[in-house]
């Protein structure tokens, strides 16, 4: 899988380990040269992750809402831009233009994109995974509620078919390279 679409918080007051994760990833993401899809915008952890992928050489498609080229908060880290009214449309972007993705932390805005692609995969829009990846324990809270939908039998698709764990770094990256 080339083209790696990535969720994750644009705010700036985050912790250091899921700034280190961001910029782990996208080094990863460069030096295999990767395709990193993502929001665009040039703060928070999305910031360290484009920088992190252009500078190791990985091609950055922003999907960037109106708003944010409005406001000028756009990376300098994208290569090729995707233009879009809203945040509906930059989801459905997000979700098209990549192969698989991953959750990393986030607020509501992550989450929000992370269920339309598990639901779309749910409903049989595409098969595409996505991948939470749980630096730190960010997403345990999470998984305890998605094991409990599964175990009170509202889930009519095999979680292993929508999304996947990955509380390390290796465990993410045995994930995007097979």
């Amino acid at each position: 899988m080339d083209k790696i679409g990535v969720f994750c918080s644009s705010n700036n007051q985050v912790s250091q380990v899921f700034k280190d994760a961001a910029r782990e990833l996208g080094l990863w993401l460069g030096e295999n040269k990767k395709t990193l899809v993502y929001g665009g915008n040039a703060s928070g952890l999305m910031e360290e992750l484009a920088q992190a992928a252009h500078q190791a050489g990985a091609q950055v498609y922003g999907v960037i809402p109106r708003k944010l080229m409005e406001e000028g908060r756009v990376s300098d880290a994208v290569d090729i831009s995707f233009h879009c009214e809203d945040l509906n449309d930059r989801k459905e972007w997000l979700i098209s233009e990549s192969e698989i993705m991953v959750a990393m932390p986030g607020s509501v805005g992550t989450l929000d994109e992370a269920f339309s692609a598990m639901a779309q995969n749910t409903f049989g829009m595409h098969d595409k995974l996505l991948v939470f990846y749980n630096v730190d324990g960010f997403y345990d809270a999470l998984f305890a509620f998605l094991d409990s939908l599964d175990a009170r039998g509202v889930v009519n698709k095999p979680w292993s078919l929508v999304y996947r764990r990955a509380n390390t770094f290796d465990e993410l990256i045995q994930i995007l390279n097979p």
